[in-house]
């Protein structure tokens, strides 16, 4: 009943089925009963994971399926840290894993840069001879360039004795995401010298790169040839990629001009992209029409919000930030707080803006000063331009001071012997000062810090940054 109700897309009738009988006395959920409620999870309320996360701990054999079922539940919902807390609590229960439970898990992997728990699964997969396997050398590939890690894509990506199409655009979109726009268009053309036909999706990846790099003609000429040559009708997906590409390149009339032309019509993505590049170019008429269009979209978007608060700021015109802000408090809108995920051995530390909760606090918070003190001796002085008005300079400050990522990044260095690599994953876009911030420790401490924002991966060696200071 449970299985039938999900292939017949009644989501809630199964999961309404599958709490009744789990509470029957008697009852003995098996893997079959964990497989037949996977289908019905996909898009599932935060408390029947817990309840499906609770049987499954209650169950008295736990076969793979459950385990593979369970980490499904996870990856699917995007519960990134549960899902690589469940696949090392199956390490750790010397449970054997298959081809389906490292396919699974590789995603949040590299969705939380957990660098060692994917190293892991590759000596996993090569151990048990699993390769050639398309799906995992294609989720391998994603999540070493995820982890900021583009030379072990590559090395898998130059293993693979085949490829289809989303393995090139695998591998072109890790180009793109580190900055490297001009060898992620050369890959493009090598996957058409192959003979494959590009799809939808792979054209997404190639633009994008473009739109990172600043490869203006070729995005271009890429979109034309897309619909020309392929035949493929533009999405929403492809259109915020020109936007964002005109936007960034500082065409922001020729964006505007190119959103009035689309055959769609435009969504909050499309309209998000103008704005972000009205704000870093300044262009406050039209960043007010993208503004408006969003507030008609989606009114209760946090983000927007925020950037059109940011573009007001950076102008100078505090009555029109106070104006914004004065709106996100009668309506009840929050701004996400910013917060950065770091995999150190076998945990996940969350950190948040002026955090105090971790149990080093006091240690990282004299690790964080004693790195900026340092950068300050170079010639950092914090980006307060953008801050609230109605403070001191020195608490505008120490606001950008306890940003999410430089709580990550001082932990790091605490923690790790000295070269190490720093892996930090931000849930927003990491600020310019954080940037700037990150590039001078790298040169002090001689680390690697790799970044990764909602937006791309910034790859910083020695106080040089892949993305070119473009992003």
């Amino acid at each position: 009943m449970i299985a039938g109700f999900a292939r017949a897309g009644l989501f809630d009738r199964a999961i309404e089925v599958f709490k009744q009988f789990v509470v029957l006395p008697g009852s003995m959920p098996d893997a079959g009963t964990m497989a037949g409620i996977l289908s019905a999870m996909g898009n599932a309320k935060s408390e029947d994971i817990v309840f499906v996360r609770s049987v499954f701990n209650n169950m008295q054999f736990k076969e793979l399926i459950s385990w593979n079922a369970m980490l499904a539940v996870y990856a699917n919902n995007g519960y990134h840290v549960k899902a690589v807390e469940l696949f090392m609590l199956m390490e750790k229960d010397e449970v054997e894993p298959d081809s389906v439970t490292l396919a699974t898990v590789l995603p949040p992997c590299g969705e939380l840069s957990a660098f060692s728990v994917g190293k892991r699964i590759h000596e996993i997969i090569k151990r048990k001879n699993m390769c050639p396997n398309l799906l995992l050398e294609n989720a391998l590939m994603d999540m070493y360039a995820n982890c900021g890690c583009l030379k072990g894509a590559r090395d898998v990506f130059d293993s693979m004795s085949a490829r289809d199409v989303i393995s090139w655009t695998s591998i072109i979109s890790a180009y793109g995401k580190h900055g490297h726009g001009r060898e992620a268009v050369y890959l493009f053309e090598k996957m058409l010298e192959e003979g494959l036909k590009p799809d939808s999706i792979a054209f997404v990846a190639v633009l994008a790169a473009c739109s990172h790099a600043g490869l203006l003609d070729d995005g271009k000429s890429y979109f034309d040839s897309m619909t020309s040559r392929y035949h493929i009708t533009p999405k929403a997906e492809h259109y915020t990629c020109m936007v964002d590409l005109l936007g960034r390149a500082g065409c922001i009339s020729e964006a505007y001009d190119f959103i009035t032309t689309m055959l769609i019509e435009p969504n909050e993505r499309v309209w998000g992209a103008l704005l972000q590049a009205c704000r870093i170019h300044s262009n406050m008429d039209i960043g007010l029409v993208a503004a408006d269009n969003l507030f008609r979209l989606v009114p209760e978007q946090t983000g927007y919000y925020v950037l059109l608060s940011n573009m007001y700021a950076r102008a100078g015109r505090w009555a029109d930030v106070t104006s914004v802000r004065s709106v996100m408090v009668n309506k009840g809108i929050k701004k996400f707080p910013g917060t950065s995920i770091v995999e150190l051995g076998d945990r996940v530390h969350t950190f948040h803006i002026g955090d105090r909760c971790h149990p080093q606090s006091e240690m990282i918070y004299q690790k964080l000063d004693e790195l900026l003190g340092k950068i300050r001796r170079m010639g950092y002085n914090p980006e307060v331009e953008a801050t609230l008005h109605d403070v001191e300079e020195e608490d505008k400050e120490g606001h950008l001071s306890v940003h999410s990522e430089k709580l990550a990044i001082a932990f790091l260095l605490l923690n790790t012997s000295p070269g190490t690599t720093i892996r930090v994953t931000m849930n927003l876009r990491t600020c310019s000062d954080c940037h700037l911030a990150a590039k001078l420790i790298s040169v002090i401490t001689s680390t690697e810090i790799i970044l990764k924002d909602t937006n791309r991966i910034h790859h910083i060696v020695q106080g040089v940054c892949s993305c070119g200071d473009y992003w």
